[in-house]
């Protein structure tokens, strides 16, 4: 029998996330959404692709959290965009209704799943997952380092004209203006970057990483970024279900691990079945652990707004 993982939100984000799992072929989904039919016409859509791709994947869809039962992975991507006239805070206020409702209705049917978070604010929303749900924090996971990570990939890349496969990196921290891209530790094949880019056009780069997101939504004008979002999802659920024992960079509460606790912030871990095993420490520059403290501060700000 094939690990069940389930998605709840089966909009942009979590749709294209369950089309990229079920072209895994390694997992059973489950989708659901409040909305009437939508999870159900997604997931039927998804099966009838399954012939031409060549995937056995069961899928089923609906509004009920009876089909989520057994998951071993549940991810959570429900909530709300942000509106018009609509205050950071009254974001958080929203999104944690949703948040914490789904949150309890998927532990009742999957008490041992571990929770894959892409809610935004990331970090304030893992946060209270965490809290909602009552596990481990190795077991409720913030989906934001792997995808600011890719951004800031792909723009080393570009600048470079190389291989996006040739160029390692990590960016930590909080999901938002405050994350911290490591220019120590990013190279290309091997060479630091700092070799390569003139540390004024880097800065440029890290800066356009911060602001990837918002990047997207100007040029949508209407709804924001799912392929790069879904991607990164996809690839924690991976290992997770498939016991990769892939060092990612990911969000969870840290306690005492560089140096910070009891905030959510994004740190490489090794990730694998049961969630996190291990938080790889790699080591940070004097400008980077100075960032990595305003980041944490910025993080704590916005949490203090949860009840």
């Amino acid at each position: 029998m094939r690990p069940k993982v389930s998605i709840i939100g089966a909009g942009n984000v979590g749709a294209t996330t369950a089309q990229r799992l079920a072209e895994l072929d390694l997992f059973d989904l489950a989708l659901v959404d409040v909305v009437e039919g939508l999870a159900e016409g997604k997931a039927l859509d998804l099966a009838e692709a399954a012939p031409i791709l060549g995937y056995d994947t069961r899928l089923e869809g609906g509004t009920d959290y009876a089909i989520t039962e057994g998951s071993k992975v549940v991810v959570i991507t429900s909530g709300l965009a942000r509106k018009p006239g609509m205050s950071r805070d009254d974001l958080i206020s929203a999104n944690a209704k949703i948040v914490g409702e789904v949150t309890e209705q998927v532990m009742r049917r999957s008490p041992d799943a571990v929770l894959v978070i892409v809610t935004n604010p990331l970090d304030v929303m893992t946060e209270l997952a965490l809290r909602q749900s009552g596990l481990d924090r190795f077991r409720v996971i913030g989906m934001a380092g792997i995808l600011d990570t890719a951004r800031f990939r792909s723009f080393v890349a570009a600048e470079l004209e190389v291989s996006v496969r040739s160029v390692e990196a990590y960016v930590l921290g909080g999901h938002g203006d405050s994350m911290v891209p490591l220019r120590g530790v990013t190279s290309v094949a091997g060479v630091p970057v700092g070799r390569l880019i003139a540390n004024q056009r880097l800065e440029e780069i890290v800066q356009r990483t911060r602001d990837g997101g918002a990047e997207i939504v100007r040029l949508l004008k209407s709804g924001s970024a799912y392929y790069a979002p879904s991607a990164a999802t996809t690839q924690m659920v991976e290992a997770i279900a498939a016991d990769r024992r892939q060092v990612l960079p990911c969000a969870i509460r840290l306690d005492g691990e560089y140096g910070l606790r009891g905030v959510v912030m994004g740190v490489p871990v090794k990730l694998g079945a049961g969630g996190v095993s291990e938080v790889v420490e790699v080591e940070l520059t004097d400008q980077e652990r100075a960032e990595m403290e305003r980041s944490a501060q910025a993080v704590r700000e916005v949490t203090a707004v949860l009840p």
